[in-house]
């Protein structure tokens, strides 16, 4: 198989009281699980493509044969987007950034309770299912950007230095319809220590968001 479902960095009740173990359960094991399944099913149509990484078949979705276009950019898309999601959050994460992410954002975003009320109000504001980011330009600007469904920055261009899950399916036991609590309650399992790692990563050049994962 060209693609395997990464184990979870923790426990599953790790994050409790902000993720609750069930969703944590159904999220990794069966909607990830089901995109790794999907990806590889599709991939084993045009087996020369089994070689590349997530990243570089979603990176140009042109240059993937038609016929399995669509699952590629659906299924590449949701386990890339999931294989970082699982890695920049940890268990009594959150509170104040610090490094080199603390600092850019303060210079883009004035300071860290504004860019979390944007972050989140961008979260919100994404109409069905998608994600929220903070991406890297290729000039070294970050912003805050959306992508509906199981797409990803790296799409067009961007660098995902990391983003929020605001599919249903990501907080709807614990939470129901309440989406803005849950983007609030998120901040609190934000793995800063990996972000920075993955924005020194876009700071340097690296393509591959991959390469960033500890």
């Amino acid at each position: 198989m060209a693609h395997e479902l990464p184990p979870l960095p923790y426990d599953y009740s790790a994050l409790e009281p902000v993720i609750d173990t069930q969703t944590m359960k159904l999220h990794h094991d069966m909607h990830h699980g089901t995109y790794v399944k999907n990806l590889n099913a599709a991939l084993e149509k045009h087996p020369q493509l089994q070689s590349k990484s997530a990243e570089d078949l979603i990176r140009d979705l042109n240059s993937v044969p038609d016929d399995i276009r669509a699952a590629v950019r659906n299924n590449g898309g949701g386990h890339v987007n999931h294989s970082m999601y699982w890695k920049i959050m940890k268990p009594k994460g959150g509170g104040e950034p610090n490094g080199a992410i603390a600092e850019v954002i303060k210079k883009s975003f004035g300071n860290f309770n504004d860019f979390k009320t944007k972050f989140s109000d961008a979260g919100v504001k994404q109409f069905g299912s998608g994600w929220v980011w903070l991406a890297g330009k290729s000039g070294g600007e970050v912003q805050i950007v959306t992508t509906p469904n199981q797409d990803n920055p790296i799409s067009q261009g961007l660098f995902p230095i990391f983003g929020n899950d605001v599919w249903e399916h990501a907080y709807y036991l614990k939470y129901n319809n309440r989406r803005p609590e849950y983007l609030v309650a998120w901040w609190n399992v934000v793995n800063w220590e990996e972000i920075n790692h993955r924005y020194e990563a876009f700071k340097s050049g690296k393509l591959e968001p991959a390469l960033a994962a500890r």
